[in-house]
């Protein structure tokens, strides 16, 4: 009799494990840079929240340092249903979403602060909109920082000292036209790529936050860094429409609350690499240059600025740099 027991708990135990089993769904969320930067921060966050707040029912695989592929094949595959989840800076953005364009003007923001007012703000809020109609759910906006260069030719102190460098973009027509309006000789690339390429010369030199630098060890592979304070990238959490509507209601706002509590810890993890970034480079050997007249570079960029305005609307770039949110 005991042993009979002992098989129907069993049998029960089992059968309770595999209804659990199968009630869970696992979705997946990808990731260029390591896990150890500010956008592993978010993802790891987001992962957590949502299996807390859907009791387990919901589970998400996390992948770093490209492991599904850089930023525009994964945006792609969330588009396209063959991935569930992506936490993408806005670099191949504009390639499937134009109307973020405006987000990547130079000199758009005065600082962080104006730029997550602007985006937690109405603003933000329309921009994600539009990301429906393009294949995607947006549910929010993350934050990869404000953008530097860095090159291993000379010391930039001034527009002129761009001429001629060739430098890793991202795939962002944006950034694109802006650096060429410089001088410099534009070389698009993904991002698990660009350490190989400055180590073996391709490039002589990138632009990107503090935050991404230190994860990427640039420090090992550049000898220049100018805080030219060039450009503010954001980051977006991107979501296959079908996955979200798959959701029920209470679901569908587990995960957003999961990409704001993202976001949180993201820019925390932001806001600390910047207090520290000019001391870690300096320490790493890194010449590092901190005062730059950036009015030189806003003066610069007038031709490509007047650009700008013609296909973004003057208005609508006045409105953001107008926005006086908090």
């Amino acid at each position: 009799m005991k042993s009979r027991n002992f098989l129907i708990g069993l049998c029960l135990a089992l059968g309770l494990a595999c209804g659990a089993s199968q009630a869970q769904t696992v979705m997946r969320i990808s990731i260029a840079t390591s896990q150890d930067s500010h956008q592993g921060v978010a993802i790891d966050t987001f992962a957590r929240e949502v299996e807390q707040r859907t009791q387990g029912r919901y589970v998400i695989k996390t992948f770093y340092s490209g492991a599904l592929g850089g930023e525009r094949e994964y945006d792609e595959a969330v588009q396209l249903g063959t991935q569930e989840l992506a936490f993408s800076t806005t670099g191949p953005i504009p390639n499937f979403v134009p109307e973020t364009k405006i987000l990547d003007m130079p000199f758009l923001f005065r600082d962080k602060a104006h730029a997550r007012a602007v985006l937690d703000g109405p603003i933000g809020q329309e921009l994600l909109a539009k990301f429906e109609k393009h294949g995607f759910k947006a549910l929010g906006w993350g934050e990869n920082g404000v953008r530097h260069m860095t090159n291993n030719v000379r010391p930039i102190n001034q527009p002129a000292d761009v001429k001629g460098l060739k430098m890793r973009t991202m795939e962002n027509p944006v950034h694109m036209a802006a650096f060429k309006g410089l001088g410099i000789i534009t070389t698009p690339m993904a991002f698990p790529e660009v350490f190989t390429a400055l180590q073996q010369g391709t490039v002589d030199g990138q632009e990107n936050p503090l935050s991404i630098m230190i994860a990427g060890k640039f420090d090992q592979v550049q000898k220049y860094l100018t805080l030219t304070g060039h450009v503010y990238s954001p980051c977006v959490w991107l979501m296959n429409p079908g996955a979200w509507a798959q959701l029920s209601a209470a679901d569908q706002q587990a995960f957003l609350d999961a990409a704001r509590e993202g976001t949180r810890a993201n820019r925390e993890r932001v806001d600390k690499d910047d207090a520290s970034g000019v001391a870690y480079f300096r320490s790493h050997g890194v010449q590092v240059i901190e005062n730059v007249d950036k009015g030189r570079f806003v003066d610069a960029l007038a031709r490509v600025n007047a650009q700008f305005e013609k296909d973004f609307g003057a208005e609508n770039i006045q409105r953001i740099r107008d926005h006086k949110g908090s």
